[in-house]
């Protein structure tokens, strides 16, 4: 009977967030100096803190209505992250912050998987997908790796490129790409281009640059097969996550089992969630993952 592949939860804990308390389809979280409410799908659930609590939020996100602001909250501040900063903001355009606290494991394995690398001939090249702002990016730099990051998103490259300058990292070989991901996927394997690493974090629903359609139910599985063979014979991890609330961490590792990565790694999957700051055991999900690593 072939092994059974490790399902598990990886929690992100990250220094100056704290997601405070969640129900009734929103959250309650703390960006530093921030108090925050947004919309949560996931959170089917009743708040376990009392309304004063959630009185104490200093910005609301309605869907349909955008931002309300307390007087005196800001608009923009910064958030340390280890040895990285952040520049967070408060748009007309997004519920989005800038930052996915949740996501912090997977910075974590890049750095382990960038200094697994380290005693390698040439620094390892990483390929970062629907980069967004960039923390995974610049983890990847300040471990190492060479990352090449591409976006769809002409104000995200800017803001990521504004992250890695309060990060102190402008002298890292970063490349930035304002690019559909197919699209340069495809161009990089006809320009035989390899990488020891690949994230990808896709988008439900997405326009590219030119106006190209993505959904990730049509659209993803021809995409890892693309990059399975961008994949260098030293390659040492592929990170896939998504926060389609359709999709299951079974479902992506399937899609990764099935594709001809080099030998010698193992696969694992599982959910991205965020403890209660009150009630650590408490756990608000909120990304499914499936990950192939060799370290």
């Amino acid at each position: 009977m072939p092994a059974t592949p490790s399902i598990s939860v990886a929690l992100g804990v990250v220094p100056g967030y704290e997601l405070l308390d969640s129900g009734n389809r929103y959250k309650l979280e703390r960006f530093g100096p921030v108090i925050v409410i947004r919309g949560e799908p996931k959170a089917w659930w009743a708040p376990a803190l009392p309304a004063a609590a959630w009185d104490k939020a200093q910005a609301i996100h309605e869907e349909g209505e955008g931002w309300q602001l307390a007087p005196g909250c800001p608009t923009q501040w910064t958030l340390p992250v280890d040895d990285l900063l952040f520049r967070l903001k408060i748009s007309d355009t997004s519920k989005h912050l800038g930052l996915f606290p949740e996501q912090a494991p997977h910075w974590a394995l890049i750095r382990r998987a960038g200094a697994a690398a380290a005693t390698a001939s040439q620094p390892p090249r990483l390929l970062n997908l629907f980069g967004y702002t960039g923390a995974a990016t610049l983890a990847a730099a300040a471990a190492g790796w060479h990352p090449t990051h591409v976006d769809a998103s002409k104000p995200a490259i800017a803001w990521a490129r504004e992250n890695q300058s309060l990060s102190h990292l402008e002298t890292r070989p970063i490349r930035w790409i304002l690019e559909d991901a197919v699209k340069y996927v495809q161009r990089e394997l006809r320009r035989g281009s390899r990488y020891e690493g690949i994230l990808l974090d896709p988008p439900a629903f997405g326009r590219g640059p030119g106006g190209g359609v993505w959904k990730v139910e049509h659209h993803l599985a021809d995409l890892l097969r693309l990059c399975v063979q961008l994949l260098s014979p030293d390659a040492r991890l592929l990170v896939l996550t998504t926060y389609n609330i359709e999709a299951s961490s079974l479902m992506l590792l399937d899609l990764l089992r099935d594709l001809p990565f080099p030998k010698g790694g193992t696969f694992a999957a599982g959910e991205l969630a965020l403890p209660h700051a009150a009630s650590p055991a408490r756990l608000l999900p909120l990304s499914i993952y499936a990950t192939w690593s060799r370290l």
